[in-house]
C-alpha cells in the first residue's frame, strides 16, 4: 500500500474530526434521557400486584417497581380522565383551562388550545421527538388534536373510550383513520414497540406517551369478541352496566401488563433502556371492578379511592432500585420533573403548578405541600395539607387525617375546628384563582340505579361517562 499524500492525510483528519464532532453531538443529545410515560385508564391504587392486588400478578409492572421507585402517596389531578390529562400535559391545575372543566369531555366543541405550552411542545424545543399512542381526549379534529399540541406522531383514539375489537371508526394513525384489526391493548403495545425502535435508530431523545384504554370499560378481555359484538350491536352501548367481572378485569389488566413487558424489552433490545425514564401510573382512581384498598370511593369521587393512583418511576443510575417514597405528588408534577431531567425550560406564560420531583427521585426526604381539587358533580371540594384532608360532598363537610385514617371514616372537623377552618379558607382562596364552574360543562357520577353500593344517590340517566 502506497504512502498517503498530504492532501489525503488532511482530508482524513478532517473526516475524523467531523466524525468526532458528530459523535460528540450524538453523545450530548443522548445525554438527555428518553421518556416513556405509560398511563392506564381507570386503574385503581391496588390494581397492580406491587401495590397490593392479590388475585393476579402484574409481573412486568412489578419488574418496573423492582428497578425503581413507587410513590405511596400519588394522586391524580382529577377523579376523571380528560381533566387529569389537561393537568398532565400542561403541568398546571386543569381548572385554568376550559377543557379542564369538562368532567369528562363528551360532545361539546371544547379542547386544549393549540397555543397552550405543553409537555411535548416544550420537549420538542429541547430536541426531542414526540409521540402519543393511545387515548387523547382533549378535543376533536380538526380544531384540536395531539399534533396541534406538540406531538409529532399519533396513533390511537381521540375521545374517551373505544371498543377493544370494533374500533375501525375510532382509531387514527396520524391524520388518517386506521382499520387495524385486533385487540386494542395489543395494537397500542405493538405500535409503542415499533416507535421505540424507530426513535432509537434516529439517535435523538424521545418522549413516548403510551396512554392505554385498559382497563376502562367496555369489559372485554383478549378473547371476548362475542362481548364486543353484544355491546356494539344496534341499540346497545359500550357504557354497559350489565357486563364485566373480576375475572374479565384481571384479563384486561394482564393484557396491558404483557404489552408493557414488550415495550420494556424493546428498550433493552435497542440499547436505550439505561438512558430512559419509564413511568407507570393511572389517570384517576379505580372504577367498579377496581381494588382501591385501603381507600374508599372510586372514579368521579374526591374520596381517596377516586384520586389515589399507583405511580412507578424507573431511571437507571438516578433512581435507586426497589425503593418507595412518601412524597405527596400529583399528575401535574410530571411536566416540571421531565423538563428538569431534559434540561429544558417551562414557558413563562404558563408557569407550572406542579413540583419538580427530581430531588425526591434522588432520595431527598419528602416535603409537605398543599394540593387542591374540585369536582362539579355533587359539588365536591378537597384539599390535602400534610396529613390532613378537607372534603366537601354536597352539604356535608369533613376533616380527615388520611395517614392515620386512609378509609376516611373519622370526621375530625369538630375536634380540630382550627385545622378544618384553616383548610376550608385556604381552599376558597385557591378556588378564587381558578376558572369558575361552567354550567354547561359535562360532569358525571354514579347513581343508585347503576351501582348498588351507592344507596341513596339519585338515579342517573345513562349518558356516556367517559
Amino acid at each position: 500500500m502506497g504512502q498517503l499524500t498530504r492532501r489525503e492525510v488532511m482530508a482524513g483528519g478532517a473526516g475524523a474530526l467531523a466524525l468526532a464532532a458528530a459523535s460528540e453531538r450524538a453523545t450530548a443529545q443522548q445525554a438527555k434521557p428518553n421518556i416513556v410515560y405509560i398511563m392506564a385508564d381507570d386503574l385503581g391504587y391496588a390494581d397492580v400486584s406491587c401495590y397490593g392486588r392479590r388475585d393476579y400478578t402484574t409481573a412486568n409492572i412489578d419488574r418496573l417497581a423492582q428497578g425503581g421507585m413507587r410513590f405511596m402517596q400519588a394522586y391524580a389531578n382529577s377523579a376523571v380522565c380528560s381533566a387529569t390529562r389537561t393537568a398532565l400535559i400542561t403541568g398546571r391545575y386543569q381548572y385554568r383551562y376550559p377543557i379542564g372543566l369538562e368532567e369528562p369531555l363528551n360532545t361539546r366543541d371544547v379542547g386544549l388550545s393549540p397555543g397552550v405550552p405543553t409537555l411535548p411542545s416544550l420537549l420538542k424545543t429541547a430536541g426531542y421527538s414526540t409521540a402519543l399512542i393511545g387515548k387523547w381526549h382533549l378535543g376533536a379534529r380538526p380544531k384540536y388534536g395531539p399534533e396541534k399540541s406538540g406531538y409529532d406522531h399519533f396513533y390511537g383514539f381521540e375521545m374517551g373510550s373505544s371498543d377493544y375489537f370494533n374500533h375501525a371508526n375510532s382509531l387514527w394513525d396520524g391524520g388518517e383513520k386506521a382499520n387495524d384489526e385486533g385487540y386494542l391493548t395489543n395494537l397500542l403495545g405493538e405500535r409503542a414497540v415499533s416507535t421505540v425502535e424507530d426513535f432509537a435508530r434516529a439517535r435523538t431523545p424521545f418522549l413516548i406517551s403510551l396512554h392505554f384504554n385498559a382497563p376502562h370499560w367496555p369489559w372485554e378481555g383478549p378473547e371476548d369478541q362475542a362481548e364486543s359484538r353484544r355491546v356494539t350491536a344496534p341499540g346497545s352501548s359500550i357504557t354497559d352496566f350489565d357486563g364485566g367481572s373480576l375475572a374479565t378485569y384481571a384479563k384486561m389488566v394482564l393484557a396491558m401488563d404483557a404489552a408493557i413487558g414488550r415495550v420494556l424489552s424493546a428498550l433493552e433490545r435497542t440499547g436505550v433502556a439505561e438512558n430512559t425514564i419509564v413511568i407507570f401510573t393511572s389517570d384517576n382512581g379505580g372504577e367498579r371492578f377496581s381494588d382501591t384498598w385501603p381507600f374508599s370511593g372510586r372514579k368521579t369521587e374526591l374520596l381517596e379511592g377516586g384520586l389515589r393512583i399507583p405511580a412507578i418511576v424507573r431511571w437507571p443510575g438516578h433512581v435507586r432500585s426497589d425503593t418507595t417514597s412518601n412524597q405527596t405528588m400529583m399528575s401535574m408534577d410530571w411536566l416540571p420533573t421531565f423538563l428538569a431531567a431534559a434540561g429544558a425550560a417551562s414557558d413563562p406564560s404558563s408557569p407550572p403548578d406542579g413540583m419538580n420531583l427530581l430531588p425526591q427521585l434522588g432520595g431527598a426526604v419528602p416535603v409537605s405541600r398543599k394540593l387542591f381539587w374540585r369536582y362539579k358533580h355533587n359539588l365536591q371540594e378537597a384539599m390535602r395539607d400534610g396529613d390532613w384532608k378537607y372534603l366537601k360532598i354536597l352539604d356535608n363537610t369533613f376533616l380527615f387525617n388520611v395517614v392515620d385514617d386512609p378509609l376516611e371514616r373519622a370526621n375530625l372537623k369538630d375536634r380540630r375546628r382550627d385545622v378544618y377552618d384553616r383548610l376550608a379558607a385556604e381552599w376558597r382562596d385557591w378556588n378564587a384563582k381558578m376558572l369558575p364552574l361552567d354550567p354547561m360543562s359535562s360532569t358525571g357520577g354514579f347513581g343508585s340505579n347503576e351501582l348498588a353500593d351507592h344507596m341513596g344517590a339519585p338515579a342517573r340517566e345513562r349518558a356516556p361517562l367517559r
